[in-house]
């Protein structure tokens, strides 16, 4: 997930615990107007400094940036606003960057107890978009609109995945990452995170059992203290053995990696 220092650290804890305030039923709605307020902190320069400038008295940046965004936004994005033009950040654009995380977080409370499938479908289309290189370029392609990206997202998503999972991979596209898939892959910790979970990907030469997930994913649990959830993705490169990924942490016991190490002693 996005990482913030210092002071912007605190003014993120501080707007996330308020999103976290905004009620279900109002969360989808919040997520693309707070989506939308990034993208307009990011394009304009002078707004953004002033809501930031601590020589500014808090109150004056407050009553600023609700006038910017008053009737443009629902009452519990601007509540979000207020709350992060009253905070001190480490850095100007930190300001945006918050506020597009925070949006995400709104968008997977939208999805209430459907968490975990979202964060299903989130891992299966950032394995599509990785796979099939002609839809990852037709997303990626600057030449093409967000709009007509978008509505590629709608057709090939809508009506079968969840609300939430569509605004998500739409704001994939449009947001601040560098690709698709390190957005979505990032979007899967964060509502894995909303329900106080870890994600680990597994790979595996054939599909685990339900018992043997259960397994693992009790052993996980245990090794890093909170709840994780399991991502398997069945690849015959493995040969045998599982290889999981949880953070920056690998595990790596394939056949696979055995053999590679088996030869390197030999070459050794």
């Amino acid at each position: 997930m996005v990482s913030f220092r210092g002071a912007s650290a605190d003014g993120y804890a501080a707007v996330a615990d308020r999103v976290g305030a905004v009620p279900q039923a109002e969360a989808a709605a919040t997520a693309d107007d707070l989506f939308a307020a990034a993208q307009t902190l990011r394009g304009e320069g002078t707004l953004r400094r002033f809501a930031t400038d601590q020589s500014v008295a808090s109150e004056a940046r407050q009553g600023v940036v609700r006038d910017v965004f008053s009737g443009k936004v629902g009452a519990g994005a601007l509540d979000v606003l207020g709350v992060a033009a009253s905070r001190r950040w480490t850095r100007s654009r930190d300001l945006a960057d918050a506020l597009e995380q925070a949006g995400v977080i709104a968008a997977v409370r939208s999805a209430g107890e459907e968490v975990d499938r979202l964060v299903d479908e989130l891992f299966a289309v950032r394995r599509t978009v990785t796979e099939h290189s002609d839809l990852r370029n037709a997303l990626s392609d600057p030449v093409r609109s967000n709009a007509d990206k978008s509505a590629l997202v709608s057709g090939l998503l809508s009506g079968k995945a969840l609300d939430a999972t569509v605004q998500l991979v739409r704001q994939a596209i449009s947001g601040s990452h560098r690709t698709i898939v390190v957005a979505l892959e990032e979007y899967e910790s964060v509502a894995a995170d909303v329900r106080g979970q870890g994600v680990a990907t597994v790979h595996v030469a054939a599909p685990l059992s339900e018992a043997d997930e259960q397994r693992l994913a009790s052993a996980l649990s245990s090794q890093y203290g909170r709840p994780v959830h399991l991502n398997v993705v069945v690849d015959p490169a493995v040969l045998g053995g599982i290889r999981v990924e949880i953070g920056d942490d690998v595990i790596d016991g394939t056949v696979a990696s055995r053999l590679d190490d088996a030869r390197r002693k030999i070459a050794g």
